[in-house]
């Protein structure tokens, strides 16, 4: 009972911290980091290890020793225990000492900027005296010194936030007030980074940066969010303090997986001797992939005054600045670098390389949940909102990212690889259980494994064929001699304007479109019926229905055409207008003209993806999965973009009303993590498959297929994301369906419809898509119109991808309606602004 309390106690407080980031977070905060010099973290494996001793033996090696007039800033954003125990000042008062001692100049200065109420009257007793404040008091404390005449080097210490009780800072604002979200203290640490190293060359050091935190690394800030996370968006190399105790060992190899497996660098780690070599198995584990710094002991005399103990940690530290100085050289190095090496050893996926120089080349250094942390040549750091959700792809949050990342380091440890066939192991039992409890629910119940979403569809195709032939009697007429099989001509039904995949195969099922010209495809055929289908979209605030011209007719009333909210566009009352019986006639009417025998249907539900952002009328695509069922010709459904929760549910057959038989699955199921696609089928087409003879089996497989680590993200990824505790988006109507919030502000929305650049607009679930208003002659995938518009888009802080003269914003299924809005009032600005005519003639003389 005490482990059930303690497990149930453990989600108690996962909901509230995912509630606090949800509720709490500023939205399309991005940080800019500034690269001019060296700027480190100083970790704890745990706490009272010498942290500051280490920031304070590392500003003596930096400032007392060759460097003349260098900058030494030291920040502590999390104090606790202050006044009494302040590491800032500390580090001040001993340096003016060693700088006194070796006759050296240096101009130094102490802050401490904020802090809890009970904090402020201890500190400032005179200035503070009121029990008013539950916040942070603003302190505005500092102090200066200056050691000798003469050009000086220059120390800055700061404390940023402070509180009296002597405990973690999480337990000091239970007790004390002065809370503080995650958002503020980087955005702290961020400020106080660009205007300490502004007006610094990059990459000519003259100044040396650490932030020391407080406690060890996973010792909780203010709101409760560990230390390793709360600084992860600002992604900083590491300096490790580790434990050279008895047992410290495994808490220093602990501490340096929780910062490797967050996705951080560290440059060294450094701990007290304690006479029992510890260095020896920790370089042993490391493999010397980090250096590993040992310092003599320190003593234990309160009345010491260290000052010996520096002396003779002197040449460990000079070894670790240098270290440090080394590593920092090294990265500018490589990130300046890499945009012309990329454009010498990369071919890019859909990019014309003569149209992307080398300046215009993105640097990601990494990415925390939604956000890239691109490099500017600047010598900057900056974040940009993922608004393409990298290729559609992409779901969690940062949280969601490292819970990911764990889940995956232990498939990894446990499994590396398997072979899948005839073989079983949890991960991939349990994913495929979750894929038919959850998308596959109520129509399958067998699950194919394969590596991306164009292998998914081609298996599905080869799973419709084989029940069509199956069904209809060819499979028998094979088997008694009375059909030759050359003879059997099966192509598949089809909307145009969807897409299927890239390989050859997935490319025979659509229609023809740019990405199947003879040159990218010499080869393609277009194996299929291609029916032109109806379309909906939103233009000058309302919703409407455009028709091909194949259903243009006299008898549909204007109430057909228009529709006063997007809801009405789904309503089921639709299947008995005069428009689903017109659309029953032109597809039976196609299906019987065609030739040869049509053995699937293969469509995008709802949304087309890569033909244009297209919302396909939800009625057309219900009849004509009504009809071809009727006719027993299977249907696919190509969910790889539009599943789990894409279109703000967890599958688009709920938008529609109507099952498949096979449905192919990939992107988002793993949280965007690794490739893994899946394809679900009924088991009656896996009973088409069974026989004595293996010649009859499904002969397609991957060598990857069902890997431990994909099938483990995508076990995790399907739960995250509709729990309502963890991904607190989701919501239920009152029949129990659960679907996603409203994302997108529907009066942003509908100003976006309205302005004359635009053309149309579709917003649902996560995605929010417009084409930009253009003649015929410059739109389309080849368009250049865009250019310009996602280009002040990226400086904006919004990364976009445009497909044509169509661009988009994709969230994820967590991402706040707040986040959304942002990203709609920075795109609508740009908008007003933004003239198609004068981009088309801009790019026409380049």
């Amino acid at each position: 009972m005490r482990i059930l309390s303690l497990l149930h106690h453990r989600r108690r407080c996962l909901r509230r911290h995912i509630h606090h980031l949800h509720n709490h977070a500023k939205p399309l905060t991005t940080f800019t980091v500034p690269l001019s010099n060296p700027a480190y973290i100083i970790w704890g494996s745990n706490t009272s290890l010498g942290k500051t001793l280490l920031s304070t033996g590392l500003a003596s090696s930096f400032l007392l020793s060759s460097h003349s007039n260098a900058k030494f800033i030291y920040l502590k954003p999390l104090q606790t225990g202050f006044p009494l125990d302040s590491d800032s000042r500390y580090l001040f008062n001993k340096l003016s000492v060693f700088s006194a001692r070796r006759g050296l100049p240096l101009l130094s200065s102490h802050s401490v900027l904020l802090s809890s109420l009970p904090a402020a009257k201890s500190f400032l007793p005179h200035k503070f005296t009121s029990n008013e404040s539950l916040g942070m008091c603003e302190l505005k404390f500092r102090e200066e010194d200056k050691i000798l005449d003469g050009v000086a080097s220059e120390l800055v210490c700061e404390t940023l936030y402070a509180w009296e009780g002597a405990v973690s800072p999480h337990l000091a604002v239970e007790r004390e007030g002065g809370f503080v979200e995650d958002s503020e203290v980087v955005g702290m640490v961020e400020r106080r980074l660009r205007e300490k190293l502004e007006g610094f060359e990059t990459g000519k050091v003259e100044a040396l940066c650490v932030i020391e935190t407080a406690g060890g690394i996973a010792s909780p800030g203010p709101s409760g969010t560990l230390q390793c996370d709360l600084y992860r968006p600002l992604r900083l190399p590491g300096i490790l303090v580790g434990d050279g105790r008895l047992g410290g060992i495994s808490g220093t190899i602990s501490a340096y997986e929780s910062l490797k497996v967050r996705g951080y660098d560290v440059a060294a780690v450094v701990f007290e001797d304690h006479g029992l070599a510890n260095e020896v198995p920790l370089m042993s584990y490391l493999r010397n992939r980090v250096p590993v710094l040992v310092l003599p002991p320190i003593p234990q005399d309160p009345s010491d005054d260290l000052t010996e103990w520096f002396d003779e940690s002197c040449s460990v530290f000079n070894y670790l600045k240098d270290i440090m100085l080394q590593t920092y050289s090294e990265r500018i190095q490589r990130l300046n670098e890499m945009p012309r090496k990329a454009g010498h050893v990369f071919w890019w996926p859909f990019t014309q390389h003569t149209l992307v120089p080398e300046g215009t080349v993105t640097v990601i250094d990494s990415r925390s949940g939604e956000n890239f942390a691109v490099y500017k040549d600047n010598g900057f750091i900056t974040q940009q909102f993922d608004a393409c959700a990298s290729w559609w792809t992409q779901g969690p949050d940062a949280t969601f990212q490292t819970e990911l990342a764990r889940d995956m380091g232990y498939a990894a440890a446990r499994f590396g690889h398997v072979m899948f066939p005839e073989n079983v192991y949890e991960p991939a039992l349990e994913c495929a259980e979750l894929l038919l409890e959850g998308v596959g629910e109520g129509w399958a119940s067998r699950v194919f494994f394969s590596d991306n979403g164009s292998t998914a569809t081609e298996i599905a195709l080869k799973m419709a064929f084989r029940k069509y032939s199956s069904d209809h009697g060819i499979l028998l007429d094979l088997i008694r001699g009375n059909t030759n099989e050359r003879c059997i001509k099966l192509k598949v039904l089809a909307l145009k304007g969807s897409y299927h995949g890239d390989t050859l195969g997935a490319m025979e099922a659509q229609a023809p479109s740019p990405y199947t010209g003879f040159l990218q495809q010499p080869w393609y055929t277009g194996r299929g019926l291609f029916l032109d289908p109806p379309t909906v979209f939103m233009c000058n605030g309302e919703w409407n229905l455009s028709l091909p011209e194949a259903f243009h007719s006299e008898a549909l009333k204007l109430d057909d055409l228009t529709f006063r909210s997007r809801d009405e566009i789904f309503v089921r009352n639709r299947d008995t207008s005069n428009l689903a019986a017109m659309y029953s006639s032109y597809i039976s009417h196609q299906i019987s003209q065609n030739s040869d025998q049509i053995g699937a249907l293969i469509m995008e539900p709802v949304i087309h993806g890569s033909g244009g952002m297209h919302m396909v009328d939800p009625l057309f695509q219900r009849v004509l999965v009504n009809e071809c069922q009727r006719q027993k010709i299977p249907v696919i459904f190509d969910e790889v973009f539009t599943g789990f929760w894409r279109l703000g549910v967890e599958t688009a057959s709920e938008l529609l009303g109507v099952l498949p038989d096979i449905g192919c699955f990939g992107k988002l199921m793993t949280g965007g993590i690794i490739p893994l696609a899946a394809t679900l089928a009924t088991e009656a087409v896996f009973d088409s498959f069974a026989g004595d003879s293996k010649l009859n089996a499904l002969l397609h497989g991957h060598s990857y297929s069902a890997h431990a680590m994909g099938c483990s993200a995508a076990a995790k990824s399907i739960k995250w994301f509709k729990d309502p505790e963890t991904n607190l988006n989701i919501s239920f109507e009152e029949s129990g369906k659960m679907l996603l919030k409203e994302l997108w502000d529907e009066e942003l929305v509908q100003e976006i419809s309205s302005l004359p650049s635009v053309h149309r607009v579709v917003a649902l679930g996560t995605l929010f898509a417009l084409e930009l208003q253009v003649d015929g002659a410059n739109a389309g995938y080849a368009s250049l119109c865009a250019r310009s518009l996602l280009q002040v888009l990226r400086e904006d802080g919004v990364y976009m991808r445009p497909l044509g003269n169509v661009i988009y914003l994709m969230c994820g299924p967590c991402t706040s309606p707040e986040s959304c809005r942002q990203l709609l009032i920075k795109l609508y600005g740009r908008l007003a602004e933004f003239s198609p005519v004068k981009e088309i003639s801009e790019s026409c003389q380049l």
